[in-house]
């Protein structure tokens, strides 16, 4: 550890961590993006969501680009700061953060489904499992232009692909952990693909 973290109380150290790494995943790049850009409150449109895919319904494939990237690079600040205090430090960050993106607080805790943070979490906290959850979610979306089902596709391997890869159990643990809330998360989406209902990745507001 750091001098000054490992001056600290290990639970306080841990706190400050979690704290850190929430308020750093809770920054809405989504809402702050679309409101520069003029087109209002990204949660009046489309599925309300705060995240790159409502944000292309803006007709924006910039500003959608720039929102994954964003959300995505937050996650990843998170953990890699924390790893260099160890890798309890990182596994309370990936998780930390991944809650901030869900549940900010100054949305009033409603956030977006963390599709594009966790894949920033997994490329820093165990690189291999990202690139393969990544790679999982653009074969399904070339394939099918569903980003729900890509994500959950992506997240029910993504914690075989951590055992397989890592052979760690800590690392798979918290994989697992994020997949099962990005399902939850999707609760909604998965009836409407049950139905036929789910509408489709749109490169532009007319496509």
């Amino acid at each position: 550890m750091q001098p000054i973290i490992g001056k600290m109380p290990l639970p306080l150290a841990y706190l400050l961590c979690a704290l850190l790494a929430y308020l750093l995943g809770s920054i809405p790049f989504g809402l702050v993006l679309t409101r520069l850009a003029g087109y209002g409150d990204i949660r009046r449109i489309g599925s309300g969501n705060i995240g790159a895919t409502n944000v292309l319904r803006t007709g924006s494939k910039g500003l959608a680009a720039l929102t994954l990237l964003l959300d995505a690079g937050k996650g990843a600040a998170a953990v890699l700061i924390a790893q260099r205090f160890g890798p309890e430090m990182a596994a309370i960050a990936a998780i930390a953060s991944f809650l901030g993106h869900l549940f900010p607080v100054w949305l009033g805790f409603k956030g977006g489904k963390g599709v594009a943070t966790s894949g920033g979490i997994l490329l820093a906290y165990a690189w291999p499992v990202g690139l393969a959850s990544a790679a999982t979610w653009l074969v399904i979306a070339v394939l099918t232009r569903y980003s729900s089902l890509s994500a959950l596709a992506a997240s029910v391997l993504a914690p075989i692909y951590a055992w397989l890869l890592t052979g760690d159990l800590g690392v798979t643990l918290v994989v697992l952990l994020l997949a099962l809330i990005i399902i939850l998360r999707h609760h909604a989406n998965i009836r409407r693909l049950l139905k036929g209902e789910e509408s489709k990745i749109r490169l532009s507001k007319s496509a």
